[in-house]
């Protein structure tokens, strides 16, 4: 067995396979930017190397950079995680000629399954369904209009090397196709260098249907069941199950051995996906799902698969890169009860899922189900990287009981003052046709703003809150959001409440009832996290503006709008007065001041010059003078 490794990769993955190496006794060593530089993986792992700069051009994707720590660490292998250089057959090639072990494929199979027509071309000898379309050399737009003519609209135009859904556009009639080929090709040459591209047909209620396989260097291969990833937005996954709803034992077993087909066509060794389209305008059925892609390294969505056979995947990929045989046989592999998993990101679905960036003030996860992270509370969620806070993983005997899970899961979790998408997988899990397992690549897209506008709470919600923060506000605080601020006409002045919701001023009825929410048990600073629907909202006294119309009453310094930090005028422990400038954003071409509320002392600065932030985003905080 391996017994030190150097994992090329950072946050939720690292971790991942930190937590495996450290139950095998497998000494790690993690590489880390200046963005990374407290990260979570660095202080889990055993000795860490700083590579370079925040963005990942300057750190994570230099391989020599990452051969050379672990060169001077003395570790064994380079485990490359998912992302970054885990496809790069250079690498993988770098790493064995340092005479490092690799914890993946061998570079070959890389190579043959990186390009797309090649790939296809491949899996068509290896008698392997493909989808209908066109894989030729011919790259004029004469012969690409011609083929997608003989196919049939609408078609997919996808570039070759393309991947993360980046250099696809969808053609739904012969008119569209030169605009859309030019589209896809100049997307194509930036993001891969590389503007060739291939033609499929378009299936019109598509199901993304993938199967995990696994190979040793003995010549044994094996399939662990499929997963369903057909929830996606903008062909990027967001929650992804196993077994797949609606498979049946003879779909499940064409896809499986077409998958295990797929494998020994180019020899694989290690984890593996095989990625398939499936048309289920009719249900699933084994004749009509065909090959797409082979992704060959570990898949985000991998946790699921080990739900439901209770196999360590990272372990078999220790295993197996020590030489080792794979552990089971495919008779002794079974499914065992239901596994869905939910992507919680750093974004906001009603502002079109812009990133939201910042220090996570608050993360506070419920427990109930498990959870991969990268990140805890204090962490900073920077610019430079994937958005992923965490993954959050149920597994239940059935279906049904994955989907209660995972919503009484995100019903519990705070997160505060990053934005996320909580809410979005709240409804989405609670909606009908995804809870009947009538699924396709397009249902999020149909149900728009159903899904990404999260519902205010409920008058009883925010009397449970206010009761929450109020005993800790100063007497006139306490007086404004009991008092008549919240008068309405024809009501009881008594009863009469208005609070600042997410810096919103909301006038309620006191009441109470069943609630809704969970109030978070920690209020602190004259205010209570409250989460609703799966999405948390800070809950304060009715909001009283500062001089730059950004201060909430509790000297929060919110950003009002998305825009770029120019200057910043304090340190924090920096005595202020009311009005006196502290930062200066930049939106809409125009700059904006922003002032203390009151005297006071700078408690916390989370904003640096030359950041994007987000709308509402925490940039500063000043304590009131005694």
């Amino acid at each position: 067995m391996i017994q030190s490794l150097l994992i090329a990769n950072r946050g939720e993955i690292a971790c991942r396979i930190i937590r495996t190496a450290r139950r095998l006794g497998i000494r790690t060593v993690a590489v880390y930017s200046d963005a990374d530089a407290h990260a979570l993986h660095v202080r889990q792992a055993d000795e860490a190397v700083h590579i370079g700069k925040s963005p990942a051009r300057a750190s994570y994707l230099i391989g020599e950079r990452i051969i050379a720590a672990a060169t001077e660490t003395g570790a064994e292998a380079i485990h490359p995680g998912y992302g970054f250089l885990s496809e790069n057959a250079d690498f993988a090639e770098a790493v064995i000629a340092a005479g490092l072990i690799w914890v993946g494929p061998n570079p070959d199979s890389i190579r043959a399954m990186g390009l797309k027509d090649a790939a296809k071309k491949l899996m068509q000898d290896a008698r392997v369904p493909v989808t209908p379309g066109y894989l030729g050399e011919d790259q004029s737009l004469d012969r690409l209009q011609r083929e997608a003519d003989r196919i049939g609209y609408p078609v997919l135009i996808k570039a070759v090397a393309g991947g993360g859904g980046k250099g696809m556009r969808r053609v739904d009639a012969a008119q569209q196709f030169a605009d859309a080929l030019a589209s896809c090709q100049r997307e194509a040459a930036s993001s891969f260098g590389d503007d060739r591209v291939l033609i499929e047909k378009y299936i019109l209620a598509p199901r993304h249907i993938e199967v995990q396989v696994f190979g040793d260097t003995h010549g044994n291969i094996v399939h662990l069941f499929e997963r369903d990833c057909s929830m996606q937005r903008r062909h990027q996954k967001v929650i992804e199950e196993a077994p797949a709803p609606g498979m049946d034992k003879h779909a499940r077993s064409a896809v499986c051995e077409a998958a295990i087909k797929a494998a020994r066509a180019v020899n694989y060794v290690g984890a593996g996906t095989v990625e398939f389209i499936a048309d289920a305008s009719q249900g699933l059925h084994g004749d009509r799902i065909w090959f797409m892609e082979m992704n060959t390294r570990l898949q985000v969505e991998h946790p699921v698969t080990e739900a439901i056979t209770g196999v360590d995947l990272v372990e078999w990929q220790l295993r197996v890169a020590s030489g080792e045989p794979l552990p089971l046989r495919q008779e002794e592999i079974a499914i065992n009860g239901h596994a869905i998993e939910a992507r919680l990101y750093a974004e906001d679905p009603a502002r079109g899922f812009l990133p939201s960036t910042g220090k996570l003030e608050t993360l506070d996860f419920a427990g109930t189900v498990r959870v991969d992270t990268g990140v805890e509370a204090g962490s900073t969620i920077s610019p430079f990287y994937d958005p992923m806070i965490a993954k959050l993983i149920a597994h239940g005997a059935h279906r049904d009981d994955a989907i209660a899970l995972l919503r009484a899961d995100l019903s519990y979790l705070t997160v505060w003052p990053v934005r996320t998408n909580a809410g979005f997988l709240f409804r989405l899990l609670g909606d009908e046709g995804f809870a009947l397992g009538q699924l396709d690549t397009g249902l999020i897209e149909r149900r728009g703003e159903a899904l990404t506008v999260d519902p205010l709470p409920t008058a009883a919600d925010l009397t449970c809150a206010t009761a929450r923060f109020e005993q800790d506000l100063p007497d006139s605080a306490a007086a404004m959001a009991r008092g008549l601020e919240g008068f309405r006409l024809n009501r009881d002045p008594a009863t009469g409440r208005a609070v600042s919701v997410n810096g919103e001023r909301v006038t309620f009825e006191a009441e109470r009832g069943v609630l809704a929410s969970h109030v978070h048990p920690h209020a602190r600073d004259g205010a209570a996290l409250l989460v609703h629907g799966g999405a948390t909202f800070r809950v304060t006294a009715d909001r009283t503006d500062g001089a730059g119309g950004a201060a909430a009453g509790d000297g929060s310094i919110l950003a009002p709008m998305p825009g770029r930090i120019v200057s910043v005028e304090v340190v924090e422990g920096q005595a202020v007065t009311a009005g006196q400038k502290l930062l200066v954003l930049e939106a809409m071409k125009m700059e904006q001041a922003l002032t203390a509320p009151f005297d006071g002392t700078v408690e916390t600065l989370s904003a640096a010059p030359g950041a994007q932030v987000q709308v509402d985003m925490l940039l500063a905080k000043v304590a009131k003078a005694e």
